[in-house]
């Protein structure tokens, strides 16, 4: 009895007929490509930067930000940077990253305490150079005089 019961439960699962057929003839599995990489460099559409007294602190705050796209997709943007340099010297001052920090995925923004740089809120002769990397190494470059107290 034992024996015919467990012949019929294993022979059971293959009698039912079902028949399971698969197309592999599309290579994506029919989902059409959203994502078309046509290696567009990326375009800061504005930036701005400078510094003001923070009395919590006590001391100057220094603020980058940049709204940068990208023809690929906003998430194909890497890297933005703001490299400072000094007009009277012609000389390189100090570099600061900046992160996406708000909801809003295209601005990019950082902000650093005077005391860690070597920027000084009183000289009024900085350029800052806005640089955005996408993840095909092109890049875009923005000037914007910052905003100093004096």
């Amino acid at each position: 009895m034992t024996r015919s019961l467990l012949t019929a439960l294993t022979i059971l699962p293959l009698a039912t007929a079902c028949t399971i057929t698969v197309d592999d003839t599309s290579s994506n599995h029919g989902h059409t490509n959203t994502y078309v990489d046509s290696q567009s460099s990326p375009f800061i559409e504005w930036a701005d930067s400078g510094c003001y007294w923070d009395n919590y602190y006590g001391d100057y705050i220094w603020w980058f930000e940049a709204d940068v796209t990208d023809a690929d997709g906003i998430y194909d943007v890497a890297e933005v940077f703001a490299d400072v340099y000094d007009d009277y010297w012609g000389e390189w001052v100090d570099t600061f990253e900046l992160l996406q920090e708000s909801p809003n995925p295209d601005n990019w923004f950082s902000d650093w305490m005077e005391y860690s740089t070597w920027l000084d809120c009183s000289y009024s002769g900085y350029t800052v150079e806005f640089v955005a990397y996408d993840f095909d190494d092109n890049m875009d470059i923005l000037d914007v005089i910052p905003y100093t107290e004096y």
